[in-house]
């Protein structure tokens, strides 16, 4: 088995398209198609069904694509680790964040990196912690910054502890929102109609499971949101939500009200493979976002954690 095959084999499952493929890794057909039957015969069973004309992925085919995804980007992050020893001056580090991330303070975290090292390509991904972590384990980011109660499946993540932020009740800031000494109650909420996140998200797991632990199912204006979205349909007072406090801090049309004690609140971790060791570049990015974190003046209730690493067999 070679590389190249690998690399052949990727892009006809990619385009289910011989002649497709072939187009796309600039090789004669022919060649291609020589490489994918070698390959078979190694393996002792056929990669793809070809029935009728249409290309298909056979069980032996679905079983080494993740595999196949998985060497083909470890082998590129080896030859950028390669190139990196020239001093970072070029390389390419691939981070992952949550959507109230990328709007808080992710942007001021990237400038002061790419100002650092300008020479290295800044490749990042915005998406729920589950989604994150599924990259993460396919080779896709070298780094993504998750919540820590969301496990991933099918390998192992490094976690380490970065920040505690308290979740809060958003509201319109002229809101007529009734509270108790400045809090509101989970249960406060059982009557009002609530902007929920998309299926998947975990802001969305973490709302309804703390519903239902308090022994109501809530009622929802609208649902299906990103983070920007669901805010803007707070602003435009189609519901609350609840929503990491850090997220507020550049929205003055809105507000947020604590929940009473012991409130809610949730860990970011920051997560890479742990049978791969971080490339100098994603090293470097890490420093660069803890020596951020300990500068910056954080919103409130955000809070830095003690930042220890602990492996997560998943």
């Amino acid at each position: 088995m070679t590389l190249q095959q690998l690399v052949y084999f990727l892009a006809v499952a990619r385009t289910r398209h011989f002649t497709k493929a072939a187009e796309l890794t600039r090789v004669a057909q022919p060649s291609l198609s020589k490489q994918i039957h070698s390959l078979e015969k190694e393996l002792g069973a056929p990669l793809f069904s070809r029935a009728r004309g249409n290309i298909a992925l056979t069980p032996a085919g679905e079983a080494l694509l993740p595999l196949a995804e998985r060497i083909l980007s470890d082998v590129d992050t080896a030859r950028l680790e390669v190139q990196e020893l020239v001093g970072l001056k070029q390389g390419r580090v691939r981070v992952g964040a949550t959507p109230s991330l990328c709007v808080s303070l992710f942007a001021d975290v990237l400038k002061r990196f790419h100002d650092s090292y300008p020479g290295i390509e800044l490749i990042i991904q915005e998406n729920g912690s589950r989604d994150l972590v599924n990259a993460l384990l396919r080779g896709e980011l070298d780094l993504a910054l998750v919540i820590s109660s969301v496990e991933g499946t099918g390998g192992a993540l490094t976690n380490t502890p970065i920040l505690r932020e308290s979740l809060v009740v958003a509201a319109p800031a002229d809101a007529d929102v009734p509270t108790r000494r400045g809090n509101l109650r989970l249960t406060d909420l059982r009557e009002r109609q609530l902007v929920m996140f998309r299926e998947g998200y975990d802001l969305r797991e973490t709302t309804m499971s703390a519903c239902r632990d308090a022994g109501f199912h809530p009622r929802f204006a609208v649902q299906g949101g990103e983070m920007d979205a669901v805010l803007r349909l707070v602003e435009a007072g189609l519901g609350m939500a609840i929503v990491p406090s850090m997220v507020l801090a550049a929205r003055p049309l809105l507000r947020g009200i604590p929940l009473a004690p012991p409130g809610m609140s949730r860990t970011i971790t920051l997560a890479h493979r742990t049978d791969v060791a971080p490339t100098n570049a994603a090293r470097a990015f890490r420093t660069a976002l803890v020596d951020f974190l300990n500068q910056a003046s954080l919103p409130e209730g955000v809070l830095l954690v003690d930042q220890r690493s602990t492996r997560v067999t998943t």
